[in-house]
């Protein structure tokens, strides 16, 4: 009788004895035929093995059968279970009309082995396989003292248990306990895993399941689709092309990281083999593998899931963040591979055509699974990007509501999303984006977002640092670049924020607000041909309502109402062509507001009426509720104030920027000018923020309102201070109405200032001086450039 023996090759160990074949510790299921050829494959490996041979082995002579039908289906079947090609073979060459061949070295032994099942149990971390080892050796001693020990029976038993343990070692352990093979500064590339089940449902799929999984780790730094896409065009390839391990393996190399991972899944009769390898980009060495069976088509998430988990143990994380961060793949996705497979194409659309071409898959994974919550975080954020912010408001909140069905690192994202776009809680969203950051140390997003967090609240050294950070982490991502720049014109470094454009165009990046900085750039500096050369890159664009609005804005401060007039309402005709209402409603109510401050309120209450017409609910109506303050109308601004109030109790910005403002205007309205400084006060660093709605800049309404009750109250000297704080901070106002007016403001203040300064004739010839000068300077913007900007310690006197 022949003695069972163990093959054992590449990664993979049959016993022959159990008639198992394991690959890692896994059992792959093998049966009938194709295993029996791999057990003659094995048996002669290196040699041919024919084809009438085979024919002796499994099919009789007796038996009536398609003998090379069967073969070549057997053969094929094998083939998938080693995950091996015939076009590229790794273990079983065809040898043309004559046979096959086992072309991997093979190892024998002759004792009994350990089997699958036992394999199976093999632990992955190094203390666990010395505790093992430590077991086999006391087994060792405690059954030689069973068996009357002697030195020769001792020999035998200790000998076979270093056996065994050697095995253990190079077979399961050797690929399962955590080696050094990335460092945490390393990224890896996933490519797309290859689909030979015919089933198009794996398409795609796989490789975003696989990424959400990796995307767990704190260890392992996925690299964004947005540098991969960067990357392919620098290879003159479309951006959707496939990442085969041919194109995968350049593109790696090309980004300098260390490793990509590739995989397959093929069908074996009704289950599924999994197919997982890190590999060496330079060396082609391969880091770590796994292979897998799944019983069932709806058992492939669970499966791959699991086998991500394993893998990441084998390129070097510890095992205590792979057991924290290891939230089962369909509970951080979906069961539904089909609501994946939407989600995945809307990914894909998003990173090669925008917004727009990835909400209608984002919907569609919704509806095929409403309990998705990416999917709801997905259509939340088509809806930011596409400036809908109304829109994205219930998506946000369903997605909160289902947070805990979600991985460590999106459900931070959905949170931050939902403090940042829904209650517009800033102190929370900070504090999202500082766990995530503790968390995820390496991930560029959450100190882009805590940038953006501090410059709302003026706080703009602290949102260049943030920025900075995040820009070192992601040089392939333009949002970066886009926030660093806009802090520094907020601090008016403009030489430094164009240098900051310049080096983001410098890698080909391109982006509707890096184009809205350059404008701003060029308006600061009276740059007449550079703003003309911005607003012509809008036209034709989907973004086009941007240019004519801040062409709009532009001409208005200027003293050009005729034209401003007629840009406002191509900005409004473009957003709405665009399916933006709140975009067009928005421009509609800044042109309220600039009409009712240049002494029209007519026009201004037509305007802010037809701004809430087309988003009542959006955040951005409080611009409309600003524009009826200013027109005088009382009525309707303290009844949406209220509603505002009640819509936003916790919304920062609503609460500490726009009702002060508004309130304040409306007790002006009054002829409250005490109540206006109560409702204005205590002025806090968030007036000096940007305005997180659609234009990235603040117009400082609460100063300029305030500058205003001060006049009214007789109080010139603090209402200069107000209207100069406006100059001053012309980084952020840009070119906003009360830019242009706070001069007149400045003139009035101090005229002001000399007549009740009539005892004192120094003081007085001074504020009339002031008063002149502002007064200049104010007539000069009709002229289309900047006033001569004064040194910032010219003051009124206090």
């Amino acid at each position: 009788m022949e003695t069972p023996r163990t093959f054992r090759f590449g990664p993979f160990a049959m016993d022959t004895k159990a008639r198992e074949l394991c690959k890692h510790g896994t059992r792959i299921k093998l049966r009938g035929q194709p295993y029996l050829i791999l057990e003659a494959l094995l048996v002669r490996a290196g040699e041919v093995v024919t084809r009438e041979e085979i024919r002796e082995k499994l099919w009789p002579a007796d038996t009536f059968v398609d003998f090379e039908h069967g073969l070549n289906t057997s053969v094929k079947k094998l083939r998938q279970a080693l995950c091996d090609s015939a076009a590229e073979p790794r273990y079983i060459e065809t040898v043309p009309r004559v046979g096959y061949r086992l072309i991997v070295p093979v190892e024998t032994v002759e004792i009994a082995q350990l089997s699958c099942q036992q394999a199976r149990d093999n632990r992955t971390d190094l203390e666990r396989l010395k505790q093992d080892t430590e077991l086999h050796k006391s087994a060792a001693r405690r059954e030689a003292a069973r068996v009357a020990p002697n030195r020769r029976t001792l020999w035998i038993v200790t000998a076979l248990a270093s056996i065994v343990a050697a095995v253990l070692t190079a077979g399961g352990y050797l690929y399962s306990r955590p080696m050094s093979k990335l460092t945490e500064k390393d990224t890896i590339v996933p490519a797309d895993l290859t689909n030979t089940t015919g089933d198009p449902v794996f398409d795609d799929t796989l490789k975003t399941a696989l990424s959400v999984s990796l995307r767990q780790s704190p260890f392992l730094n996925v690299l964004p689709d947005s540098e991969v896409a960067k990357t392919l065009q620098l290879m003159m390839l479309p951006t959707d092309t496939k990442l085969t391990p041919g194109v995968v393996r350049e593109l790696c190399q090309r980004v300098g990281s260390k490793a990509y991972l590739t995989g397959s899944i093929g069908g074996l009769g009704s289950e599924y083999v999994l197919e997982l390898k890190a590999v060496n980009c330079r060396s082609r060495d391969t880091l770590a593998q796994r292979q897998v069976t799944a019983a069932s088509k709806e058992k492939v998430l669970d499966t791959l899931g699991e086998e991500t988990s394993k893998l990441r143990g084998q390129l070097g994380e510890s095992l205590t963040t792979v057991r924290k961060f290891d939230v089962p793949l369909v509970e951080a996705t979906t069961r539904s591979l089909e609501a994946l497979k939407a989600y995945s194409l809307a990914e894909k659309a998003n990173n090669e055509r925008g917004p727009t071409a990835a909400l209608p898959y984002h919907q569609r994974a919704i509806e095929l699974d409403p309990t998705f919550a990416m999917a709801y975080e997905g259509v939340g954020s088509d809806y930011v990007n596409m400036n809908q912010l109304g829109r994205a408001s219930q998506y946000y909140i369903r997605a909160f509501q289902l947070r805990e069905r979600a991985s460590e690192r999106e459900k931070l994202a959905i949170t931050a999303d939902y403090y940042t776009s829904v209650t517009g809680e800033s102190g929370k969203a900070a504090e999202t984006y500082q766990e995530a950051i503790r968390t995820y140390p390496r991930d560029w997003e959450p100190y882009l977002e805590l940038g953006s967090v501090y410059i709302a609240e003026g706080q703009y050294e602290e949102g260049k640092e943030l920025y900075t950070q995040s820009l070192t982490l992601a040089r392939e991502n333009a949002y970066p670049y886009i926030g660093l720049a806009m802090s520094l014109i907020a601090m008016q470094r403009l030489d430094e924020a164009r240098q900051t454009v310049e080096q983001a165009q410098a890698r080909k990046l391109d982006n509707l607000l890096l184009h809205n900085v350059l404008y701003a750039i060029a308006f600061l500096q009276a740059d007449s041909e550079a703003m003309a050369e911005q607003r012509q890159w809008y036209i034709g664009r989907p973004e086009e309502s941007f240019g004519f609005s801040l062409a709009s804005d532009t001409e208005a401060y200027a003293g050009h109402l005729r034209k401003a007039r007629e840009l406002t309402k191509r900005s409004v005709d473009s957003a709405l062509r665009a399916d933006s209402k709140e975009t067009g409603a928005i421009w509609q109510e800044i042109a309220a507001q600039r009409e009712a401050a240049f002494g029209n309120p007519a026009d201004a209450k037509r305007q802010a009426a037809d701004g809430l017409k087309l988003a009542p609910t959006s955040p951005g109506t409080a611009e409309a509720v600003l524009a009826l303050a200013l027109a005088g109308d009382v009525a309707r601004g303290e009844s949406l104030a209220k509603d505002l109030n009640e819509r936003f109790p916790l919304d920062t910005q609503i609460q500490s920027f726009w009702l002060p403002a508004i309130r304040g205007q409306l007790a002006l309205d009054r002829k409250n000018a005490a109540l206006a400084l109560t409702s204005l006060e205590p002025a806090s660093s968030i007036e000096l923020g940007v305005i997180q709605v659609v234009a990235n800049l603040s117009c400082l309404y609460p100063s300029y309102v305030r500058g205003e009750a001060y006049l009214a109250a007789g109080r010139a000297n603090a209402a200069a201070a107000e209207f100069q704080k406006i100059l001053e901070h012309s980084g952020i106002v840009w070119n906003c109405w009360t830019g242009a007016l706070a001069h007149l403001g400045v003139a009035r203040a101090n005229a002001l200032q000399a007549r009740i300064s009539q005892g004192a004739d120094a003081d007085a010839d001074a504020a009339r001086v002031r008063a002149l000068a502002a007064y200049k300077d104010f007539l000069t913007l009709s002229q289309g450039t900047q006033p001569r900007r004064r040194p910032v310690s010219w003051q009124p006197p206090s």
